[in-house]
């Protein structure tokens, strides 16, 4: 008789597939995790009318797709939802669970957890695997400024959220198969208390700044309020997005949307600007996928000036005026 293999699941919120890619970048590390233990990866899917979004999750890596395909989950209820999960988590075993570090993740997994009696680590930066075969779980703690690493000995399953961008999705193959498992929905599921009635999603950005080719960023280092609003015209004329670090979000200079970090966004565009920041660890540690970085600070031997490929020892806030100038000098001509 063939033993199952263990497998690693990743819950699927296909809720705005097109532009959170979350569930995607958790499937490729699960396919890189699961390499590593001889497991297989389990994609979860609880909805209605959603094999268009099963069919992705095989052509991004799952090998399986339990899928609870009924009208009473056209819309997202979490006492549903979990009740579901738990149940398939008890029935199948899987060795370790991925969700993504979303609105919706916040909400779902520590419920889940607690049904399931096992630990959770909420917002990690990093996954492995460890030399005993346990899942190594990254994430930021005391406000930021450490890395912790965790692992699960005693409890299954190994439970993690991850924040969306921490990883890179695997390229759609359309010629891979997938086991689909079709779940039904249990008569004594909990239905929910609370009926929708509308949703409405909030407009974004035009572009995310996760997505972004050129991204400028600015420290305390630019001097102040006034000062930093030029980044904002700099990122404009270089057709990119502007983040900022803790400090200069905490001090209102710019809004929570751009902070780069471990408490904020992690970032991998193809150039990287950094105006007046030190590096401290919670803020580099998002931007170590970038592809170019330039860094323009004062000290020589701030962090960030270490990490960059070009560093310039200089005061941000002017070469901010002589860049903008250049640039609005070319476009005219």
């Amino acid at each position: 008789m063939k033993e199952n293999k263990r497998e690693i699941w990743v819950f699927g919120d296909y809720r705005n597939y097109f532009q959170n890619r979350v569930t995607l970048q958790l499937l490729a590390r699960a396919t890189d995790l699961a390499s590593k233990t001889d497991a297989e990866v389990g994609a979860v899917v609880l909805g209605r009318d959603v094999d268009e979004y099963v069919n992705e999750y095989i052509a991004h890596g799952a090998h399986k797709v339990y899928v609870t395909d009924h009208p009473r989950l056209k819309d997202y209820n979490v006492e549903t939802y979990v009740a579901l999960t738990e149940r398939l988590v008890r029935e199948h075993q899987p060795e370790t669970i991925l969700i993504g570090a979303t609105s919706f993740g916040r909400e779902f997994a520590p419920r889940v957890a607690k049904r399931l009696g096992t630990g959770l680590s909420a917002d990690c930066v990093g996954l492995d695997i460890n030399e005993d075969g346990l899942l190594v779980q990254t994430a930021p703690s005391f406000g930021g400024n450490l890395l912790a690493k965790i692992v699960t000995p005693d409890r299954r399953p190994q439970m993690a959220t991850v924040r969306p961008g921490m990883f890179q999705e695997l390229p759609h193959d359309y010629e891979r198969t997938g086991e689909i498992i079709q779940v039904p929905l249990p008569d004594d599921v909990p239905k929910a208390r609370v009926r929708l009635i509308i949703a409405e999603r909030q407009p974004q950005r035009d572009q995310r700044i996760e997505d972004a080719r050129v991204v400028v960023c600015g420290g305390r280092g630019m001097g102040s309020k006034n000062k930093f609003k030029k980044l904002f015209e700099l990122a404009r004329l270089m057709n990119g997005e502007l983040g900022a670090t803790r400090p200069v979000v905490y001090s209102k200079w710019a809004d929570h949307e751009s902070l780069i970090g471990q408490a904020g966004r992690h970032i991998s565009p193809q150039v990287l600007f950094s105006f007046g920041i030190s590096g401290a660890i919670q803020h580099t540690a998002a931007i170590n996928d970038a592809d170019f970085i330039i860094a323009v600070n004062k000290n020589p031997n701030a962090t960030m000036m270490k990490m960059a490929d070009v560093a310039i020892v200089a005061d941000a806030n002017q070469l901010c005026i002589a860049l903008m100038k250049e640039l609005k000098k070319r476009i005219r001509n």
